[in-house]
């Protein structure tokens, strides 16, 4: 079976959650002798065959282009990320706020791509929806169009059997393949709207994320708690919702030995600086554990567009070097903070899943996630508390730092635990679902 896969993050183009949950679960496909053609917010048109599980880390890479093809064999790269570089793979996160403009809209889909003989009204209402809220101005909008401009190109020139779309931004590339190559969708919801505003926030992508779970033929949601947003928020059918859980697979050559670069005890807030994530919680926390425990720090790894208001807010506070902003870290780096943290903390507001604790609890941290999360329906060896009660926060980290012992065990109980949790698992029923939906697509078609 071949996938055709459009996803925003993989790295080392973006290793955040949704990055690593792909990284993950491509690999795990792979070994189940699956193809996948995988599609990335590139600067070059390309796309990467991935056949081998190997390749997950060497990204094949075939431009769209036959001339610049030719051009890519012939010349010679330093290593590997001078290659995927010049090919605009950017591990910064910002960057696809930043990569290629473009000046023409998605006016073209409305007229080549839509099939009137072989629609109804209502998904012509959908088609039109989502190609309406694809036209802005701003530059991640844009980029998205010229993504899903890519999409006509790869439809048209590979074959494949099932397209597999990963969160929003892909959803329009995913819709236009199943127009142009008459082949089932499945879509993947990591996140929500919802879950990144913490409430309806922009109602274009709201629209998109409707159109593209609609359109689809199987929608899968990374937890209950995903499963039962989908069905509240967008009313989508729930007989093509499946439930599968995302998973954590230590990499190879990971160093999961401590390393100590503070003498007090350490507490991370590592994640996106939105409000989804809580990070505001987070800075209530250290301001009155502080209180009590003057020598912890805390470190807050990440970026977002809360970083400057909490920086100055903690600048107010006078916390001085007591909290730590990291700004963005790259893989090695946040492999560094997270062998020297001794306590995670999770308060998101809404978390469709969360791979982050997972990672955490890989390296023997205890764990403290909010209860709104999809993480805390698979993890039994972590604190789960609402997000808004500031006050048993407070209460459990003061607990866990008076008493380190303690604190040790339940992070080697919560290492052993994310030790099971493997993508091969996931992998297998993502596989499965495959299977079935191309079946009910080809017995209905």
């Amino acid at each position: 079976m071949k996938i055709l896969m459009f996803t925003w993050e993989f790295p080392p183009l973006i290793s955040g959650g949704l990055g690593m949950a792909c990284y993950g679960m491509v690999k795990a496909l792979l070994s189940l002798g699956i193809k996948i053609d995988l599609v990335l917010p590139t600067r070059e048109e390309v796309y990467f065959p991935l056949r081998e599980v190997n390749d997950v880390d060497t990204l094949p890479t075939v431009f769209i282009d036959p001339q610049k093809q030719v051009k890519y064999e012939s010349m010679q790269f330093h290593d590997s990320i001078d290659r995927l570089e010049y090919i605009g793979i950017n591990r910064r996160p910002e960057s696809y706020f930043q990569l290629a403009e473009i000046s023409r809209y998605a006016s073209s889909l409305k007229q080549d791509y839509w099939f009137t003989k072989t629609v109804t009204t209502d998904e012509h209402e959908l088609w039109t929806q989502m190609i309406n809220n694809l036209i802005g101005e701003e530059d991640l909008i844009r980029k998205v169009q010229e993504y899903t401009l890519r999409a006509e190109r790869v439809a048209k020139m590979l074959e494949f059997d099932m397209i597999h779309a990963h969160d929003w931004l892909t959803y329009p590339a995913g819709m236009l393949a199943r127009k142009i190559s008459n082949k089932p969708l499945v879509v993947h919801i990591h996140a929500t709207e919802f879950d990144r505003a913490g409430g309806p926030g922009d109602e274009r992508i709201h629209k998109i994320e409707h159109a593209g779970m609609t359109f689809a033929d199987r929608v899968i949601a990374v937890s209950q708690y995903t499963a039962q947003m989908i069905m509240s928020r967008y009313r989508i059918d729930t007989g093509k919702i499946r439930i599968i859980h995302n998973a954590f697979t230590i990499p190879e050559n990971a160093v999961l030995s401590k390393d100590r670069i503070f003498q007090g005890p350490v507490i991370l807030f590592l994640g996106r600086i939105t409000l989804q994530k809580g990070p505001d919680y987070f800075l209530d926390m250290a301001q009155r554990v502080l209180q009590t425990h003057p020598d912890a720090r805390f470190i807050m790894a990440g970026t977002g567009d809360m970083s400057r208001r909490l920086l100055r807010r903690s600048a107010t506070v006078k916390l001085k070097n007591r909290f730590l902003f990291t700004g963005f870290l790259n893989r090695k780096q946040v492999e560094k903070v997270l062998r020297a943290a001794d306590i995670y903390v999770l308060p998101s507001v809404s978390e469709p899943f969360g791979i982050s604790p997972l990672e955490a609890m890989a390296y023997g941290i205890t764990s403290i996630i909010s209860k709104q999360s999809g993480v805390a329906e698979v993890v039994k060896h972590a604190f789960k508390i609402d997000f808004w009660d500031v006050d048993l926060w407070v209460e459990t980290i003061n607990h866990l730092i008076e008493h380190p012992e303690y604190c040790a065990k339940i992070g080697i109980e919560g290492m052993r635990e994310v030790n099971k949790i493997q993508w091969e698992e996931a992998a297998e029923k993502i596989r499965q679902l495959y299977s079935s939906t191309l079946a009910a697509y080809i017995r209905n078609n």
